[in-house]
């Protein structure tokens, strides 16, 4: 980086930009970090200070950074062909080959179909319409209703906004669609039960579902959507059995099934999917962001034989697809895609996901037996949290002040680390080798060693 450029930079950094989940005047005073190059699980910043990302892009780059595969797929793509429509008419090779790619890897879940999208709040809004349009090609229109999880995320359109479970991403656009109901997240560390044994949340939440089902009327529900382990809403990792439970009963009440496997999809959690940490299969899947490593904006939304069969059978005009995207099945993603499904089978990322996610969880928990701010340590997978508080006993939430601290003195012990609320949020890459899951302790270590802040404010 030139020194001219290094100005520049410096100089305009959230001055002509508005960035995502931020306040624009707090970007000005506190501006965010330049990342210049990558490496592996590595990023440089404007400075030229390395360290290890374990932000992982933003869930997403499973694959580290100057993956040659990926790049070589997508250099070949745009030589060969660097853009065509796939709306009615027309496709192109990579787009047909993913889509065989994909139905296969999820033939244990029963998946036939699958629409391209430009990401993963696009992937959810496809899928929230393909449950409605299911229904009415059924002929139950009355079915429009949908169920989510308080704690949930589900991206930022407005009906990716509408099925949020977090205030946050809903006060500032509301008001949102209607026919949307929450019900309590099976968390274990906060619950409106304040039940702690795992078994017995998932029964109370389960119930409380029900409750909501009856009181609409489960003739109105078109769908209930979920993440397998809920990941911006602090890394909630149901109890086990739970997404079974919920499974049958929207099948006890003809409802859809939705998994929102943006986050958790491609080895985030240890399995290649997060529905297989439980073993239930969903009607429609959402999935996005590690299908490219980051790489290229892409998305998919796949819909099990169920819905397959409603649609191929029906010569109803509401059985069409009048929803799409221009980059819907974009050939340079599609490529992309395809040497990501290659480098994630071939390096068996979600066993590492397991193994290296399994030492720091375990280093974690050490750790918060010498630190009373460490509230909870959870986790699958890469899929990690630590939920800091100013007091153990009432779990009253650390402040503002000491988690910016935290993010701050990790990074210059040498790991990027994302703050969400009181929660330190972790989710590298899945090539994570034995050092460089070591790194990311020794920096949160370091962090909590060195921040002597008033952890309340």
């Amino acid at each position: 980086m030139n020194e001219i450029s290094s100005n520049f930079l410096r100089e305009h950094n959230a001055r002509q930009v508005w960035h995502p989940m931020a306040h624009p005047v707090e970007m000005e005073t506190t501006p965010p970090r330049i990342i210049v190059s990558g490496e592996g699980v590595s990023i440089v910043d404007l400075d030229g200070k390395r360290v290890v990302d374990a932000v992982g892009g933003l869930w997403n780059v499973n694959l580290g950074y100057s993956n040659e595969p990926i790049k070589q797929a997508i250099a070949r793509q745009l030589a060969e062909l660097p853009y065509y429509s796939a709306f009615r008419g027309t496709t192109n090779p990579r787009l047909i080959e993913l889509g065989a790619r994909l139905v296969d890897i999820l033939k244990v879940e029963n998946m036939r179909r699958a629409m391209f999208t430009s990401g993963g709040s696009d992937s959810v809004e496809s899928a929230l319409r393909i449950a409605r349009q299911y229904w009415k090609v059924r002929g139950k229109a009355d079915k429009t209703k949908f169920l989510a999880l308080k704690k949930g995320y589900h991206g930022t359109h407005f009906g990716g906004a509408s099925v949020n479970g977090n205030q946050n991403f809903r006060r500032a656009y509301e008001p949102l669609l209607p026919g949307v109901y929450h019900a309590p997240s099976p968390f274990l560390y906060r619950n409106p039960f304040d039940e702690t044994n795992p078994e017995r949340l998932s029964d109370l939440c389960v119930a409380a579902l029900e409750d909501e089902i009856k009181f609409q009327g489960a003739d109105t529900i078109a769908a209930f959507i979920a993440e397998p382990v809920l990941g911006a809403g602090g890394v909630i990792v149901p109890p086990a059995g739970y997404m079974k439970k919920v499974r049958a009963l929207l099948d006890r009440h003809d409802i859809l099934m939705i998994a929102d496997e943006v986050i958790t999809g491609f080895g985030r959690t240890g399995e290649w999917f997060g529905v297989r940490l439980d073993g239930f299969a969903p009607d429609i899947m959402c999935i996005a962001k590690a299908i490219t490593s980051g790489y290229f904006p892409l998305g998919a939304c796949v819909v099990n034989e169920r819905i397959e069969h409603a649609f191929m059978t029906s010569d109803d005009a509401l059985a069409s697809i009048y929803h799409g995207y221009t980059y819907s099945g974009h050939p340079v993603g599609c490529a992309a895609a395809l040497a990501c499904l290659d480098e994630t089978f071939a390096r068996d990322l979600p066993g590492n996901s397991a193994r290296e996610g399994g030492f720091i969880l375990d280093a974690f928990h050490k750790l918060a037996a010498r630190h009373e701010t460490m509230g909870d340590v959870r986790g699958k997978g890469l899929m990690l949290a630590i939920e800091f508080v100013s007091d153990r006993k009432s779990k009253t939430p650390a402040g503002k002040t000491y988690m910016a601290a935290l993010a701050d003195a990790a990074y210059e012990a040498g790991a990027l680390v994302r703050v969400s609320g009181n929660n330190m949020i972790m989710s590298p890459p899945l090539v994570l080798e034995r050092k460089d899951s070591q790194a990311i302790v020794d920096a949160v270590t370091r962090a909590l060693e060195t921040v002597r802040l008033d952890p309340a404010k």
